[in-house]
């Protein structure tokens, strides 16, 4: 039987071959999510320095709602609550586990990257756009053709942080059935009564995927500043 193998047995036999297909689940959620999360958040920091009242408090107020709450609440509203509230008003929207922890991390991550964006955006001085300005160019030109694009260089490691932390974060879908790592962990751990040999594997999944996140920023990080050198 399964449960009388040795560590190394029963880790190849059972546990690996199951683990990678949570861990392989947990990387797609953390890169759609991430990827998703990136665009909004940009989208939600420039309405909040924007000019327009109204974008500066729907940002706000969205911000505040999404990191005011726990992301364990937003992902139980998504997927039970919010079809729900949609066929009130004969909306019919079905979400599988997957859509919704997608879309409830993608929701909540935007919230942490608009005030990274946001904190970057403001930390380039002045100066440079009053300069541009000096230079005939445009409020928006001088948005996406100067300050942007110095931005990124600054917000790297802080984008890392939060997207290794939704890495982490993503553990959370396993309230809903989603078969990511942490879920498929805890199946195995119940089944076959071998909990710390199960949770060291699943333990090591997730720091292999913080720390190919990492290594991969850290080139980006050293490709834009070879680029700002030349």
């Amino acid at each position: 039987m399964e449960s009388e193998l040795g560590f190394w047995a029963f880790s190849k036999i059972v546990v690996l071959p199951r683990l990678l297909g949570g861990m392989y689940i947990t990387l797609q959620l953390t890169l759609i999510s991430g990827a998703l999360g990136l665009m909004l958040g940009m989208v939600l920091a420039l309405f909040r320095i924007s000019r327009f009242s109204i974008l500066k408090w729907f940002s706000l107020l969205y911000i505040t709602l999404f990191r005011g709450t726990p992301l364990l609440l937003q992902i139980l509203f998504i997927y039970f609550a919010l079809p729900t509230i949609l066929e009130r008003y004969e909306i019919n929207m079905v979400l599988d586990s997957f859509s919704a922890g997608v879309l409830a991390l993608t929701l909540n991550s935007a919230a942490y990257l608009a005030e990274i964006f946001r904190a970057g955006i403001l930390s380039i001085p002045k100066g440079q756009t009053e300069a541009a300005r000096a230079l005939g160019l445009s409020r928006h030109q001088t948005m996406y053709k100067i300050i942007i694009p110095q931005t990124y260089r600054r917000i790297i490691p802080p984008v890392v942080n939060e997207l290794s932390a939704l890495t982490k974060e993503t553990s959370l879908v396993s309230v809903i059935s989603l078969s990511e790592l942490l879920y498929v962990t805890q199946r195995i751990g119940s089944k076959y009564l071998r909990v710390w040999e199960v949770y060291i594997w699943a333990a090591l999944g997730y720091l292999i995927i913080v720390m190919v996140l990492s290594l991969i920023a850290a080139r980006v990080e050293k490709r834009l500043e070879f680029k700002g050198g030349v």
